[in-house]
């Protein structure tokens, strides 16, 4: 059996609670500082909350502490440690290898203080996909340094990962599966600093990838003009999750912890729902969390924001990695774009109802390659009419036949998901039993097999009237509690009477209590090894003078230029340039032996 983790972004408390509801088997958060995401930092005591939330389900709640670090400020991450320790949580997301001593050991020897949480030997540390984990050696590089998982770098092929837990099968594997991809290799960006002085590495990414460019030739002549030629599109592996299972994945994440609760809710539920209806038909895999949703929406992740889909390398290089003409949502798709009697109208699926509604937005891609975009004010049979009472312009150079027309807020689906959309209830069995003189024994039973009981004493009186029925439905009134009853187990020998009040102080006192969560520890396999100090310092600095960024993306093909294609055009032999609109320019180098891209700041 193996057990399989969704693991759901939380931006703050109320999001991460929302993820566990709609299905999420662990949540990943922002610590107060430290966090790859500056704006998406939480209090101490809101990640305790969460876990206190989290633990009735038997979800894991993990915090991110992956930036690398001054030497001044390793006192003060490591106080962050023990008040996270000491808070519950499961494990934290690191980058800096200076959390490691010289022996190569974790420096995180704190113990939990024994108050109804569960205790362990040590908290428990994964190695952030900022620290650009491509292969099996870095996998058991960072195992035999005491790291349980791992988040592979977004840019590995299936084959690739199936090689590393071939080669690694005693490592957890995180991947993503959902959400925002970077450029650049994760933690080898450098672009951000360069040009605004905010560092990538140090949760402070100004988005340098997803501005506009030109792209010129050496001699200056214009190929591409102020196209998001770095932008990626956004990542759904939704159709390729039994094959990640297969070749070795145990978690798979998804990016956004600075989307809002209604993105969370929905791409969350959508992947919950794809991954039981695998478990059903592959009972060798297993979730790993307790309970069951109900979710009242049908979940579409086209709904959310995204830049379009790609699945980025996992299956091996393709065109349609980048979006170059927007970095900003285009949503789903509605139709195309229809002129008749000179309104508007949206041709799709003769079979589909009309699929707009008042306070749409909808979006298209111009002549000229720009995105623009309006909200619709009201519509009439299939008419689109905007705020001026007039139906949509169809003059002027943006508008053509059979453009494709996309929603990019769907004003019923986010009104809807403002509301509340699941449910998550564990199954639990009670068992009501003597046990002595005087005493009852009241057993509650998850449905993972964790228990808790505890003896009451009340005078044993045989009631006038059969009991069995009260009882049940008393014990059974589990309320907004995260339990619902799946048995009610009566073992008495008489018909004794126990009233309702008493029931119910018994029930409420059991539903309070903690459950201990148990899980394998995870254990160092291999030799301590020493820390390569050159590693540290390859986090914090280009590996040669000049160097921003280094990319497995390649402009030349996604363009259609790449010299190893068949049908590339001859500019691909050219020099290339990337140009901002202020004027400043960066080189492109390829390495066409190692299929990568990097961008140079331009000596010039």
């Amino acid at each position: 059996m193996t057990f399989i983790e969704l693991l759901a972004p939380a931006k703050d408390l109320q999001t991460g609670i929302e993820a566990i509801k709609h299905g999420a088997d662990a949540v990943y958060i922002g610590a107060p500082k430290f966090g790859a995401r500056a704006a998406a930092g939480n209090s101490v005591e809101d990640i305790r909350q969460l876990v206190d939330f989290a633990r009735p389900y038997g979800v894991k709640v993990y915090v991110t502490l992956n930036t690398l670090l001054r030497e001044d400020e390793m006192e003060e991450a490591q106080q962050l440690a023990e008040e996270l320790c000491e808070a519950g949580v499961d494990a934290l997301i690191v980058q800096d290898l200076s959390l490691l001593n010289e022996k190569g050991k974790i420096l995180l020897p704190f113990e939990r203080s024994d108050q109804g949480r569960a205790k362990r030997e040590k908290l428990k540390v994964h190695a952030s996909t900022q620290m650009d984990n491509q292969t099996a050696e870095k996998v058991a590089w960072l195992r035999d340094l005491g790291f349980e998982q791992v988040v592979l770098a977004r840019e590995l092929t299936l084959d690739e990962i199936r090689e590393i837990h071939e080669r690694v099968p005693d490592v957890k594997l995180e991947v993503f599966v959902h959400g925002a991809i970077c450029v650049c290799y994760n933690g080898r960006c450098f672009a951000s600093e360069h040009c605004f002085g905010r560092s990538a590495n140090r949760g402070e990414c100004a988005q340098f990838c997803r501005l506009p460019f030109d792209l010129e030739d050496e001699e200056g002549n214009i190929l591409q003009h102020q196209k998001h030629l770095l932008s990626l599109r956004d990542m759904n592996r939704s159709d390729d999750l039994e094959a990640l299972l297969d070749a070795g994945v145990s978690s798979l994440k998804i990016e956004g912890r600075l989307k809002d609760a209604a993105y969370v809710k929905n791409v969350v539920a959508y992947y919950r729902q794809r991954l039981d209806e695998i478990f059903r038909r592959r009972t060798e895999y297993q979730r790993s969390s307790l309970g069951h949703e109900t979710i009242s929406f049908t979940p579409n992740p086209m709904k959310s924001f995204n830049r379009l889909f790609t699945d980025y390398f996992l299956h091996g290089r393709t065109t349609d990695m980048a979006n170059i003409h927007t970095p900003k949502s285009m949503g789903e798709p509605v139709g195309f774009a229809e002129i008749k009697n000179e309104k508007l109208k949206i041709k799709n699926d003769e079979n589909s109802p009309f699929p707009i509604h008042n306070g749409d937005g909808l979006c298209y891609i111009n002549k000229e390659g720009e995105l623009e975009g309006f909200r619709v004010n009201r519509v009439e049979a299939d008419k689109i009419y905007l705020a001026n009472g007039k139906s949509l312009p169809i003059t002027g150079e943006g508008w053509r036949e059979g453009l494709t027309l996309y929603r990019n807020h769907d004003q019923q689906f986010n009104q809807l998901l403002s509301k509340p959309t699941a449910t998550r209830k564990v199954g639990v069995r009670w068992l009501l039993k003597e046990t002595g003189e005087g005493l009852f024994l009241l057993r509650l039973t998850r449905e993972d097999g964790a228990s808790v009981e505890q003896t009451f004493p009340y005078p044993r009186e045989v009631a006038r009237t059969p009991q069995r029925e009260s009882i049940v439905q008393q014990l059974s009134r589990l309320g907004d509690t995260p339990y619902e009853a799946t048995a009610v187990d009566i073992d008495l020998t008489d018909n004794w009477f126990i009233p309702r009040s008493v029931l119910a102080e018994w029930r409420r006192i059991l539903t309070s209590d903690e459950f201990q969560v148990t899980s394998d520890e995870f254990k160092v396999t291999s030799d301590e090894k020493e820390i390569d100090q050159d590693m540290i310092e390859r986090q914090r600095k280009p590996d040669e003078p000049g160097l921003l960024m280094i990319c497995r993306y390649c402009i030349r093909h996604e363009l259609g230029l790449c010299p190893k294609r068949q049908k590339a055009k001859s500019e691909g032999q050219r020099g290339l340039f990337l140009r901002l609109g202020d004027g400043r320019r960066f080189r492109l180098a390829f390495d066409c032996r190692k299929c990568q891209m990097k961008v140079y700041a331009d000596k010039d």
